[in-house]
């Protein structure tokens, strides 16, 4: 994916994820595909397991990608926030 300047400023964000057949070559299970889109780009991902878990995981790339745009300040920024976010449970 290359940022263009028209998308370079907008976020990752995951935008489905649904079952699909079992990838060539792979184990039989539950697979889901996942699609995560920054502006007009999408990135798509498969994995194996239950949609929560698929969901969870996708979640937590788009939260790295959004992190490594955004560079070491937002990365500090988020995990305090995490931290607070944490503290409050």
């Amino acid at each position: 994916m290359r940022n263009t300047p028209s998308n370079y400023d907008e976020h990752f964000e995951l935008v489905s994820v649904t079952p699909t057949e079992t990838p060539a070559g792979m184990e039989d299970g539950n697979w889901y595909c996942y699609e995560i889109a920054q502006g007009a780009n999408i990135i798509s991902g498969y994995r194996s397991g239950s949609r929560k878990a698929v969901t969870a995981a996708a979640e937590e790339i788009v939260g790295q990608l959004n992190e490594r745009r955004l560079g070491k300040r937002a990365t500090a920024i988020l995990e305090k926030a995490k931290l607070a976010k944490a503290a409050k449970k």
